[in-house]
């Protein structure tokens, strides 16, 4: 799907992920690890929830998810906030290496007649996530309409990229920390599977792009870690993930 939307160009190829959801990403690339060359943007609260399990030393992460970064509307953050971002810590960092963590294609879908998903793919009520109930057939959209919604949300996402790209200087790669089942045949039991859940390694989860868009090489320099303020309640933290469909 990937290759049939992207029309940046560069060298694609498949790559198996560390992880079918984010949280096992973080987790197999950067546990324990010493990255002070490395600033880290997210849209994504998932490592600001696990940071003392993953125990990473970033040089600096930049939570798009706080404050004014949030979408009160779409309940998520949107691709060009998080352009936005990366663009001043581009500036800001010249020297480190970016790690630039969009939300998108994740849901929420990213089109404002759709109601079924915003403010409640997670249902404090029943316990179930939108795409539960999607497997549970509670909730019935059907299966074309959840993938012209996912692709125009990756469409969105990629507007976004290539608006950043054009801006970086150095090699710049293009990749994603898990896939999206919807409605395949999981593994080892056969059931159709919705979501991303953690701990199923199939193929439609962990087979993701890997673009290469190239670019020269750039000086970079670790530095200690910048002093990061550690303010945010767990009940914004909280929020903020079950509106993305987290527990």
């Amino acid at each position: 799907m990937f290759q049939n939307h992207n029309e940046l160009e560069g060298n694609l190829k498949k790559i198996e992920s560390m992880g079918s959801s984010t949280t096992e990403f973080l987790i197999g690339n950067f546990s324990d690890r010493v990255l002070h060359d490395t600033v880290y943007v997210t849209a994504n609260p998932q490592y600001y929830r696990h940071k003392d399990t993953i125990n990473c030393e970033f040089h600096n992460v930049i939570h798009v998810w706080k404050d004014d970064g949030w979408d009160s509307e779409y309940q998520t953050v949107l691709p060009e906030t998080v352009t936005e971002y990366a663009r001043h810590a581009a500036s800001e960092y010249n020297k480190k290496r970016l790690i630039v963590h969009y939300i998108q294609p994740h849901y929420p879908f990213l089109d404002s007649e759709v109601k079924f998903d915003k403010g409640q793919l997670y249902d404090p009520n029943n316990n179930k996530s939108f795409w539960a109930g999607l497997m549970t057939g509670k909730l019935s959209v059907k299966k074309s309409r959840i993938w012209e919604l996912y692709e125009n949300n990756l469409e969105h996402v990629l507007d976004s990229i290539r608006d950043l790209a054009d801006t970086l200087d150095g090699r710049t790669v293009v990749t994603s920390d898990h896939g999206n089942m919807v409605g395949e045949r999981s593994f080892p039991i056969p059931i159709r599977e919705w979501g991303h859940p953690r701990g199923t390694h199939t193929r439609q989860l962990v087979e993701v792009p890997w673009l290469d868009l190239g670019g020269n090489n750039r000086k970079i320099v670790p530095d200690p870690p910048a002093n990061q303020v550690d303010d945010q309640s767990t009940e914004v933290v909280t929020d903020r993930l079950e509106s993305l469909g987290y527990k």
